[in-house]
C-alpha cells in the first residue's frame, strides 16, 4: 500500500474514532440515541485500523503521526465535562482542602469544619450526593453538615494516597477553578501525552519499534479515561513508565536508585504499580525495594504524623463496598467457588503469577512480566472500572502484543452494566464474560505466535535453498566443436 494512502487512511480512522468519542462523552450530539458501548465499541474498531495502517509507515512520519493524533484525541475528550466518571469533583476538592492548610485525610467533605471551604459549583441543592438533616442528627459524632455535592461518598475520607493528592493540590495551585472541571481534565490529558513522550523516547532507547506508542497514545481508554474523566491512575501510569524505562536500561547504581524511587512513588499515587514490582525485582532487588520503600515512607509520614491512621482512608470501605471482603465480587473465580474460599483462591493464584514473574521473566524485559502480573489481577479481581487497565495499556505498548487490550476493551463491558447490547448473558456471568474473553483473545495470540514461530525455520530454509544455484550438469559438446575440459579434473589421454 502507498505511504501516502496509509497516512490518509490513518487520518481517516482516526477522525472517525475522535467523532465516536465525541458522541460519547457528548450524547446531546446523538440523533439516533445510539448506546455508548456500542459506540466504544466501535471507538476500539477504528483504533485498531489506525495502528494496523501505523506499522508500515516511515519511523520519523509515524512519531508526528503518534504525537498529533494523540493531541488531537485528547483534545476532544477535554472539550466536553466528564461523562460517566465523578471522581474528578473529589480530586478538586482535596486540592481545595490542602490549599487551605488542611490534611486531605483530616475530615470528610461534609464535615462542619469545612463549610467556609464549599463554593457554589460542587455544593449546591440539586447536586446529586445529598447529606440529610436526619443523618446528621442521628451520626451527631461526626460532625456533618447537611447539604447536596457532587462529590461522592462524601461523608468518608478520600482514598487517594499521598503523591495523588499532591497532584491535585499542583494542579489547583496551577488554576484555582471554582466553576469548571476544565484544570483537571486538561492536566490529567497532558500526563497522557508526557506518558506519550516517554514511551517514544524509551521504546527508541531500547531499540524497539517506536510505532507501538500508539497503542497507548491512540488507545480508546486513555482517551476517555484521562482527557475527559482525569483519572489520576494516569500519574501513577507515567510514574511507573519512567521507572520501568530507568531500571530496564540501569547500568549504575544512581540509576537504579532513581527507578526505584520513581515505582515508589507510583504506588504512592495509586496502588495498581505494586503490580510490576515482581518483574522488576529481578535485577537488583536490594537497592530497588530498599529505594522504592523509602520514596513510599517519606511521602506518608508526614500525613502520619498529622492524623495517624487516618492516612488509609475510605481504602477498607471500599473493599467492603465492592464485595471483596466477602468474596463475591471475583466474576471468573465465583463461577466455581464464592466467599472465603474465593477470596482464598485469588489470592492464591495472584501468589502463584508472582513467584513464576519473579522467577522466570526476563531482567531485561520487565515490562513483559509485569503485564502478566496486571492481566492476571485484573482476571482474578474482574473490577469494574474500566480505568484501572490504564497501567495495561502502557505495559501493552513497551510489550508490542496488542491483543492483551482486549483487557482494557472488556472493562468496559463490565463497568457498564445498563448499556449493554447482549442481553442475553445473564448478569451473573457479566464480569466473566467481560474478563473471560480477553483470556481467550490472549490464549488464541499466543498460538497463532507459536505456530507462526515453529514455521519461521522451515521458511527460511526453503527461501536459502532457492537461493542457492544448482550444479550445472555437463552440456554435451556440439558437433564439430571441442569438448571444454572439466576444470581441476585430470584428463586421460
Amino acid at each position: 500500500m502507498n505511504g501516502k494512502i496509509r497516512v490518509a487512511g490513518i487520518g481517516l480512522a482516526l477522525s472517525v474514532m475522535g467523532g465516536l468519542v465525541l458522541l460519547v462523552v457528548r450524547p446531546s450530539l446523538d440523533p439516533a440515541h445510539i448506546r455508548p458501548l456500542s459506540l466504544i465499541a466501535s471507538a476500539w474498531m477504528a483504533f485498531l485500523v489506525a495502528a494496523w495502517l501505523l506499522r508500515k509507515v516511515p519511523r520519523r512520519t509515524a512519531i508526528v503521526l503518534v504525537l498529533l493524533g494523540g493531541i488531537g484525541l485528547q483534545a476532544v475528550a477535554v472539550s466536553v465535562p466528564r461523562a460517566y466518571s465523578n471522581d474528578l469533583y473529589r480530586y478538586m476538592w482535596d486540592g481545595r482542602v490542602q490549599a487551605a492548610g488542611i490534611d486531605p485525610y483530616q475530615y470528610v467533605p461534609t464535615a462542619t469544619q469545612l463549610t467556609g471551604l464549599r463554593n457554589d459549583f460542587l455544593f449546591y441543592p440539586d447536586a446529586q450526593y445529598c447529606v440529610s438533616p436526619g443523618y446528621v442528627s442521628s451520626h451527631p459524632a461526626a460532625e456533618l453538615t447537611a447539604g447536596c455535592t457532587r462529590i461522592n461518598r462524601p461523608t468518608v475520607p478520600t482514598i487517594y494516597p499521598p503523591v495523588a493528592e499532591a497532584y491535585f493540590l499542583a494542579v489547583y495551585y496551577l488554576h484555582p477553578a471554582d466553576d469548571s472541571s476544565l484544570p483537571i481534565q486538561a492536566a490529567t490529558a497532558a500526563v497522557a501525552m508526557l506518558v506519550t513522550v516517554l514511551l517514544l523516547i524509551g521504546l527508541g532507547r531500547l531499540g524497539r519499534d517506536v510505532r507501538m506508542a500508539a497503542l497507548w497514545a491512540w488507545c480508546p481508554t486513555v482517551i476517555l479515561e484521562a482527557g475527559n474523566n482525569a483519572h489520576v491512575d494516569v500519574v501513577a501510569v507515567a510514574l511507573t513508565a519512567a521507572a520501568i524505562l530507568a531500571l530496564a536500561t540501569a547500568r549504575t547504581t544512581r540509576r537504579t536508585v532513581a527507578g526505584g524511587i520513581l515505582l515508589g512513588l507510583a504506588i504512592a499515587t495509586k496502588l495498581t504499580p505494586v503490580l510490576t514490582v515482581p518483574a522488576l525485582l529481578r535485577r537488583r532487588w536490594v537497592t530497588v525495594a530498599v529505594s522504592a520503600a523509602s520514596a513510599f515512607i517519606v511521602v506518608y509520614l508526614p500525613h502520619v504524623l498529622l492524623v495517624g491512621g487516618k492516612v488509609i482512608g475510605f481504602l477498607p470501605g471500599y473493599l467492603h463496598e465492592e464485595n471483596y471482603t466477602t468474596g463475591t465480587r471475583y466474576g471468573i473465580i465465583g463461577l466455581f467457588v464464592i466467599g472465603p474460599l474465593a477470596s482464598a483462591a485469588a489470592v492464591l493464584v495472584l501468589a502463584a503469577i508472582a513467584l513464576a514473574v519473579l522467577q522466570f521473566s526476563d531482567p531485561d524485559r520487565p515490562w513483559t512480566g509485569a503485564l502478566y502480573m496486571t492481566a492476571g489481577a485484573l482476571a482474578v479481581t474482574t473490577p469494574n472500572y474500566q480505568w484501572y487497565s490504564l497501567l495495561l495499556v502502557m505495559l501493552v505498548a513497551l510489550d508490542g502484543r496488542p491483543e492483551w487490550l482486549a483487557f482494557a476493551a472488556g472493562g468496559y463491558y463490565a463497568a457498564f452494566p445498563n448499556l449493554r447490547t447482549l442481553d442475553f448473558i445473564p448478569g451473573r456471568l457479566h464480569d466473566a464474560v467481560a474478563y473471560g474473553v480477553p483470556l481467550l483473545i490472549v490464549g488464541a495470540g499466543w498460538l497463532i505466535r507459536h505456530e507462526l514461530a515453529r514455521r519461521a525455520p522451515a521458511v527460511t530454509e526453503l527461501v536459502a535453498a532457492e537461493a542457492v544455484p544448482a550444479a550445472t550438469e555437463p552440456v554435451p559438446a556440439e558437433a564439430g566443436a571441442a569438448a571444454v575440459e572439466p576444470v581441476g579434473q585430470e584428463v586421460p589421454a
